[in-house]
């Protein structure tokens, strides 16, 4: 018995904390989503890579998390604009004798834009595979008189930055057209790889911020809310023993319930579990009742009692701490508990 409170505490708690944290990952996507921050990242790299810093000698990746979220998404669109014709038939290289602007990323543009769909205008592709790079730029190349030679000069002449990696793919190829496609495509996975790492180094501040704010929007508090399933269980176990134990039991159920309808007050703790109360306590409620249409209240006052008040605070702190962890963390736990098997 005393195992099976315990079990239902660690329960309670995992699915509490799955539940904030899809919550903060899917505000997360959303913002991620509605601010094409990824196809933006994407094509900041590529800009640099392939171009070089923008006319004011600024380089278009962010350089801090203030800048992921705010002078990438406003401020600088690196995503070349939309185009819904096919690529064309020459790829050549402009013959430029100064800085190349934006030449190289909209020419990669051409070459992979029938894999684009639209979003205001720009493009949205926010994943280039390795292979499709390499393409383009063995497409590129073909478009030229000299070949992979004629076209390592053109990009030494822009000064584009691609040039360094090219020409070391190409030596390091020996010449080689096929092996020189391989090398792009391993040096352009591994770029691909590192821009990862970096997004989710910036995504995971994002993350840590967004926590912060639902732990304080819902004011949950870890440690009242274990102590509520222990008293949610307890309570329950005394509801099913009245079955079996005759008046006693009753008269204990109805001292608890004194200031209402012990009848009631057991259907209403029974209908409501602490689960469902864990989210009372939000700036916002819902409730449904038995009969009628759920209603939403405003807890402005009972939300920000609880917020100022000093002792819910080690609470919070383990919340949040909790929901750093992330839903696939929780997710597996709650696995591991329940014994449901993964399926892959």
């Amino acid at each position: 018995m005393v195992l099976s409170v315990y079990v239902d505490l660690a329960l309670g708690l995992v699915i509490s904390f799955l539940l904030l944290s899809l919550l903060v990952s899917g505000v997360n996507e959303a913002v991620v989503w509605l601010l094409s921050i990824r196809s933006k990242f994407l094509w900041a790299y590529l800009r640099d890579t392939m171009d070089g810093a923008d006319a004011k000698g600024r380089s278009w990746l962010p350089a801090t998390v203030r800048e992921v979220f705010t002078a990438l998404p406003f401020a600088r669109d690196p995503r070349p604009a939309h185009s819904d014709q096919p690529a064309p038939v020459e790829a050549e290289v402009p013959a430029h004798e100064n800085k190349a602007e934006d030449a190289m990323t909209n020419l990669l543009y051409q070459r992979v834009r029938e894999i684009d769909h639209p979003k205001t205008g720009r493009t949205s592709i926010a994943n280039l595979p390795p292979g499709r790079f390499a393409g383009a730029v063995m497409e590129m190349a073909a478009g030229e008189d000299g070949g992979v030679e004629a076209l390592l000069e053109k990009l030494k002449a822009m000064k584009s930055p691609l040039y360094g990696h090219l020409k070391g793919a190409w030596e390091a190829a020996q010449r080689d057209l096929d092996r020189f496609r391989q090398g792009v495509e391993s040096w352009f996975d591994g770029e691909m790889q590192r821009l990862s790492m970096l997004y989710k180094r910036y995504v995971k501040w994002v993350v840590a911020v967004l926590g912060l704010f639902v732990t304080l929007l819902f004011t949950m508090d870890g440690l009242e809310y274990g102590k509520t399933l222990l008293l949610d269980n307890a309570f329950r176990a005394s509801v099913t023993a009245v079955a079996g134990s005759g008046p006693d039991a009753y008269n204990e159920l109805k001292e608890r319930c004194e200031q209402s309808d012990p009848v009631a007050c057991m259907t209403d703790t029974l209908s409501q579990p602490a689960l469902v109360r864990m989210f009372d306590h939000a700036l916002v409620s819902v409730t449904i009742p038995a009969d009628g249409d759920p209603s939403v209240h405003w807890n402005g006052g009972l939300w920000w009692s609880r917020v100022t008040t000093l002792s819910h605070w080690p609470g919070y702190l383990l919340t949040y701490v909790a929901l750093l962890f992330g839903a696939p963390f929780w997710w597996d736990l709650f696995r591991r508990i329940t014994g449901i098997k993964s399926r892959r």
